[in-house]
């Protein structure tokens, strides 16, 4: 099936790309991120000799951030979430992972970022134990507003082994949103991570997007656009609207968390499936976009992301994927230039390439003038490791040396600092509706002092909007007819009262 024009997504997409007065000040120098991916799909941090060693082994490498897979498909290794607690095995009774390593990282200087694989909500044909797990009331048994899975447009309601939920459905954005939240509520996490924030794979490559056909959502998005029947996966409209409603779920909990608080890193692991694009124009037409309708070019542009963490998987030793793996980063160093508020990070895929091309692809980001690396993953130094031929043990240790020798990458430590809470400027509201009108998609803008539009985005399935670069001094924001002024105040997410909009 042939997808969709650029032509027809690009000003969609660019929708929120608007020219801006009065900017914050540019975010000061934030040192140079060096990261790890620590999956919870193996040992790595389930049990206290288990941290030990991953605390040792970072230090080794001169690693300063910890990406923490602290949420798989509905829980948490962890004891203070909205979601239940693993019932993970291999996690000794009533321990804390998080609780752990937090205070173990922290006494080294090393930040740690919760990583939750933002809309798995379960994978095996056995029933998570504990009756709270989402998936009990709302998984394939479950029917009507309370099914919160996304469907494929054949019919299917499961990617591989997951079942989904589906970004669309005003409920399963709340769950998830308050997923997050509660983390940064409860544990002083330096970050949080969204993962697998988009619709299922399992698509024709270069799309169209199969995923999206949760019957809350078909009917939300037929009420908000006026479309009768069931939408073709390539139809434009359909794939915006889905991009939107992605984009509005990263909005909603980024203000959410920022709200509890300002300091925190929210970041995202981005898709970069196949080429690069040339330049912004061009993101629209990437499988980035059309296959998983993941639309991360805004979430830079807009401020709701403070690191954007590329998955950059590529093997360096096949030409495509190498000159591929630089397309990505040229790009992500020219969205640096344009959007210094956003730093970006190329994450490698250490685990498909072997020690020499996984330290080469560190000299290609760091020459490309991004703000860091990334590696993923931990367990899986690399393709001997993820191939069975020799043990974690056996090649972390030679690849920290190669990473630190003298003249390497990492031969002496970085800092990487977290966002200065005082560079926070954001608004959140909801725009209140008569009649049948819906909640979802009304336009929202931002207007300057002379009145010029600083930002535009969409509201979600609950009436929610948001802006988080605001403009020092008074702005405008208007839905419909309704209209309210209002001054941000530094350094918190300012609630607005409720916009009508008709």
């Amino acid at each position: 099936m042939p997808r969709p024009t650029a032509l027809l997504l690009a000003p969609l997409l660019l929708l929120a790309g608007c020219a801006r007065t009065d900017e914050p000040a540019p975010t000061a120098p934030r040192g140079e991120l060096r990261g790890l991916w620590v999956d919870a799909f193996g040992p790595g941090l389930k049990t206290p000799a288990e941290i030990d060693t991953l605390i040792r082994d970072a230090r080794a490498m001169n690693v300063n951030v910890l990406f923490a897979q602290i949420g798989r498909r509905g829980d948490c290794y962890c004891n203070r979430a909205a979601t239940p607690r693993t019932d993970d095995p291999a996690v000794p009774p009533g321990f804390d992972p998080l609780d752990d390593l937090l205070l173990k990282a922290h006494a080294h200087g090393i930040q740690v970022h919760a990583w939750i694989i933002t809309t798995a909500l379960w994978n095996s044909a056995t029933p998570p134990r504990d009756p709270a797990h989402a998936f009990h009331a709302h998984g394939p048994a479950a029917s009507g507003r309370d099914f919160w899975l996304t469907v494929k447009a054949d019919g299917n309601v499961r990617g591989g082994n997951d079942w989904v939920m589906d970004p669309g459905h005003p409920d399963a954005a709340a769950y998830i949103r308050e997923m997050y939240v509660s983390v940064a509520r409860n544990y002083p996490v330096d970050g949080v991570q969204f993962d697998r924030v988009r619709y299922p794979d399992y698509n024709p490559a270069g799309g169209p997007g199969q995923w999206g056909y949760n019957p809350t959502a078909l009917e939300r998005y037929r009420h908000e656009t006026g479309q009768t029947g069931t939408p073709d996966p390539a139809d434009p409209r359909w794939t915006a609207w889905r991009q939107q409603q992605v984009t509005n779920l990263v909005r909603e909990t980024a203000l959410a968390v920022k709200a509890v608080r300002p300091d925190i890193s929210v970041n995202a692991a981005t898709i970069t499936y196949g080429a690069g694009p040339a330049d912004e124009a061009a993101f629209a037409a990437t499988r980035t976009a059309l296959e998983v309708q993941q639309d991360w070019l805004t979430w830079v542009r807009e401020g709701y992301l403070d690191v954007n963490v590329m998955m950059n998987y590529k093997r360096d030793f096949v030409p495509d994927q190498a000159q591929w793996f630089d397309q990505w980063n040229a790009f992500a160093a020219r969205l640096r230039a344009a959007y210094p508020h956003a730093a970006q990070v190329s994450g490698a895929a250490i685990y498909l390439n072997d020690q020499a091309s996984s330290v080469t692809q560190v000299r290609k980001t760091l020459d490309a003038g991004l703000d860091g690396w990334a590696g993923y993953s931990y367990r899986t130094p690399d393709l001997d490791v993820n191939a069975g031929k020799r043990t974690q043990a056996q090649v972390f240790p030679e690849l920290a040396a190669r990473l630190t020798a003298p003249g390497a990458p990492f031969e002496r430590p970085a800092p990487w600092t977290k966002p200065d809470p005082r560079q926070l400027r954001a608004l959140s509201g909801r725009v209140t509706v008569s009649g049948d009108l819906p909640p979802g998609g009304h336009e929202v803008t931002l207007r300057a002092a002379d009145g010029q539009v600083v930002a535009r985005t969409r509201t979600d399935g609950a009436g929610q909007y948001g802006f988080l670069r605001v403009p020092a001094g008074t702005v405008t924001v208007q839905a419909g007819t309704g209209r309210l002024t209002t001054q941000a105040v530094p350094g918190e997410v300012r609630r607005l009262p409720d916009l009508p909009v008709n």
